[in-house]
């Protein structure tokens, strides 16, 4: 009696053709069909000689199928153990090994044996190999094979964030509002793609060597970027910041070995406002170089002109002595002069002194730098809408520099134009007014003329008063004007309800995504920018105290203050 499984008609295809309907009972249960002789004494035609061949053929096809499909199960569990594989292989080789010894004088069983001997072959050289058969079981893929492959180094671990479902301000819009997790770069902020691409595009101009100094004038999060990722690239790195951004930002970047200068907060057309004053730092590096090359070049001259003279002297007063020992019949005196393959320049030249060796500066210029909105157009605007897979209908993000919201949204729209891109702009900012009515102030005002420091706002990096060449590449549908308290109420909601601890621009890009939500209405999927987390605003915005003694003090259970 023989078990075979009742799903696999393989088998029972394979031995009702053998044995004939005459030799076999067929007796169906939940687990098994069984196989009869009849007649145990009557021999089977299949035993015969001439049907041999068949055999052999049939047992070399079924333990081909059978060794790359996995182990034979032969008999019903937990009745019977089951067979292995090396076990039935050993059978189908012994019934293979009878049949090719008695066949072997036809033509037939010639030919079934090279078959036979093939499939086996093939087994023996390629059962280990990748190399698989169309009808072959593909292997489960390991645990380890769903992981991010290995990265090498710093920069390649920078993009590829996770686009994150927002469950609580889905939940409440009925849309789905996703954000992208930028806080989970290297350097904690969307910044890093902007400083990897400054900075490359900088060395393959040549605007920047390595070892020289990269200068920026930022409000903490492009400046904390550029020092992370300045080191990779073999550069140093100088920051200017106004000195009214959280601490904790200038203690990040001094920690991280740049070098910081905090100054007071001014208009953009002061000389002083801290990205002119970043600018010159950069001019300052390169006049420092320029003077450096100079004197080595002058030292290294003078030192050729003393050299050579004495030189010529030396070699002079050898060939005086030479003479005179020839003269004398004594020893010969070599003429060859020892090479000097040291440069000995004097103790207190600073050149000498990699550390202190200028190799000049390059000013980022994150606001007019157009490597800021190729940053998003090449890299954050694609993994978007490979992550959505196009199924997206709106995108909203507050802007600083303009780069995000300005690669975003043109490469949004390149791909699908009924995608709707949103402006969400924070108290003080003039950007609303420029998207919606044309102009950045009101009719009284020129724009980009006033002198006077125009934020009365809590969030910081997001929010400015003249349009940035970043900026004009923007392609949007329409803006929406935030709150500080909105901002507040916001992240506190969210780290409530979602675990999220988000910086302020990350809070007032989620209240523009409500915003948009309840203006398409349910059904549809927004996407904006998780820029940074709230590690980096404890001293402000994350302080109960601060936000007391400005009247901020968060008192919502739920999205009602959003209402108003």
């Amino acid at each position: 009696m023989l078990f075979v499984p009742k799903n696999n008609s393989m088998l029972l295809y394979i031995f009702t053709s053998l044995l004939g309907s005459k030799f076999v009972e067929i007796t169906e249960s939940t687990t098994v069909i069984s196989f009869f002789l009849k007649k145990k004494k009557q021999q089977p035609s299949f035993l015969k000689k001439k049907n041999l061949t068949v055999i052999a053929g049939w047992a070399s096809t079924l333990l081909a199928y059978y060794l790359y499909r996995g182990p034979l199960v032969l008999f019903s569990w937990p009745i019977i153990p089951r067979l292995s594989r090396r076990w039935f292989s050993s059978l189908a080789c012994s019934l293979l090994a009878r049949s090719l010894a008695m066949a072997a004088a036809t033509a037939a069983g010639a030919a079934a044996a090279a078959a036979a001997v093939s499939l086996i072959t093939c087994y023996l050289l390629f059962h280990n190999s990748i190399l698989k058969f169309p009808w072959a079981r593909t292997a489960r893929p390991s645990c380890a094979s769903g992981r991010r492959t290995r990265r090498r180094g710093l920069v390649e671990a920078i993009g590829n964030t996770p686009l994150v479902r927002i469950n609580s301000l889905s939940d409440a819009t009925g849309c789905e509002i996703l954000g992208k997790a930028e806080f989970l770069n290297p350097g904690g902020s969307v910044k890093d793609r902007v400083a990897v691409k400054i900075i490359e595009e900088a060395l393959e101009s040549g605007d920047l060597i390595c070892g020289g100094t990269v200068t920026e004038g930022s409000a903490g999060s492009t400046a904390i970027s550029l020092a992370t990722v300045a080191p990779a690239y073999g550069c140093r790195c100088h920051v200017v910041i106004p000195d009214d951004a959280a601490i904790e930002k200038s203690q990040i970047i001094e920690a991280l070995g740049a070098t910081v200068e905090r100054v007071r907060p001014v208009s953009i057309t002061h000389r002083d406002h801290f990205v002119n004053i970043a600018r010159r730092r950069a001019l300052e590096a390169n006049k420092l170089a320029a003077k450096q090359r100079e004197s080595n070049e002058t030292q290294t001259n003078g030192l050729d002109h003393i050299n050579s003279k004495m030189m010529d002297d030396k070699l002079a007063t050898m060939q005086s002595e030479s003479k005179k020992t020839q003269n004398n019949d004594q020893t010969h005196v070599s003429t060859k002069m020892p090479h000097n393959s040291k440069c000995d320049p004097s103790s207190d030249s600073k050149g000498c002194d990699p550390s202190s060796d200028s190799k000049g500066g390059f000013f980022a210029d994150q606001f007019e730098n157009m490597a800021n909105y190729r940053a998003h157009y090449e890299w954050t605007g694609p993994e978007i809408w490979e992550q959505t897979k196009g199924s997206l209908h709106a995108f909203v993000a507050a802007a600083g520099t303009g780069g995000t919201i300005a690669g975003v949204s043109r490469y949004l729209k390149e791909k699908n134009r009924s995608i709707k891109c949103f402006l969400m702009d924070p108290p003080g900012s003039g950007l609303f007014n420029k998207v919606t009515r044309g102009v950045m102030y009101t009719k009284e005002e020129a724009e980009g003329k006033r002198l006077k420091n125009p934020f009365d706002t809590i969030t910081e990096g997001i929010g400015i008063n003249r349009v940035t060449r970043n900026f004009m590449m923007a392609e949007l549908d329409g803006a929406y004007r935030g709150t500080d308290r909105e901002a507040v109420e916001m992240s506190r909601f969210l780290l409530r309800n979602d675990g999220l601890f988000l910086g302020s621009s990350s809070a007032m890009n989620c209240v523009g995504a409500v915003r948009v939500a309840r203006d398409l209405g349910p059904g549809h999927t927004i996407v904006t920018i998780l820029c940074d987390s709230g590690m980096r605003h404890l001293s402000k915005f994350f302080n109960d105290q601060y936000l007391a003694d400005h009247g901020l003090t968060p008192t919502a259970t739920g999205l009602e203050f959003l209402d108003k």
